[in-house]
């Protein structure tokens, strides 16, 4: 059992819900990769795009790849080669300057107290890892990439198997104990805290995030960082 005198040295960081508003994923980012997919599938020299056809024809033998990549972004389905493709559609989007994330504005400053604190910062995203350094790396507030020292997604597994937990500190080193989960997902925070980390909901009004009975609950990064003796932002 944790020491909870004892702060955390890492904390991971859930994107949706959590640093980064659901409605800038669900009506900027998704709209503009489903626009954008038609012409991104006829880039067949793209190694990206070689790799997910080929998923896609695995998954789903005789479907055009289009339809299925439409029926998986319906369903908000949580596959690699729908991710892959959404990170690439964004990448180009972002470069053209069309895409630009909006952060929660508690966010910046206080991961860059808790940073300068010494603190680990780590992303774990169902998005994939191309597309969550996309989010941070074009910002309202610039590239905050510089700050995270870890970026997991999908290849870990999903985020609502204590497993994908157990994958994360095998693969970073660090101790259970040592780690706080911020997620908005009571799910995630269930599996991350059967896997020995610390856990805290972050439920934000903005997004009408019904809060949990099972763990603690912060409506913002800086409430949950006083509540695990972190440093505030300024």
């Amino acid at each position: 059992m944790a020491d909870t005198r004892i702060p955390p040295r890492v904390v991971l960081l859930d994107i949706e819900g959590t640093t980064l508003p659901v409605a800038f994923v669900h009506k900027v980012l998704f709209p503009y990769a489903r626009k954008h997919l038609p012409a991104l599938l006829e880039q067949r020299e793209n190694p990206v795009v070689q790799e997910a056809l080929a998923q896609i024809a695995q998954a789903a033998p005789g479907v055009p790849p289009l339809e299925q990549l439409e029926r998986w972004m319906t369903e908000d389905a949580k596959v690699a080669p729908l991710k892959s493709l959404q990170g690439l559609c964004w990448q180009q989007g972002y470069e053209k300057g069309e895409l630009e994330a909006q952060l929660y504005p508690d966010v910046e400053p206080t991961l860059k107290a808790w940073k300068a604190a010494g603190l680990t910062l780590a992303v774990y995203s169902s998005g994939s890892e191309a597309a969550q350094k996309l989010i941070y790396g074009y910002t309202e507030q610039g590239n905050l990439t510089s700050l995270f020292s870890a970026f997991f997604d999908l290849r870990v597994g999903g985020k609502k198997s204590a497993q994908s937990y157990r994958h994360i500190l095998e693969q970073s080193g660090w101790q259970g104990q040592d780690v706080l989960f911020l997620s908005d997902v009571v799910a995630e925070l269930d599996a991350a805290a059967q896997a020995g980390l610390r856990v805290c909901q972050i439920a934000r009004p903005e997004d009408g995030t019904v809060a949990g009975t099972t763990h603690p609950v912060a409506q913002s990064l800086p409430q949950a960082g006083q509540m695990f003796g972190l440093p505030e932002g300024a």
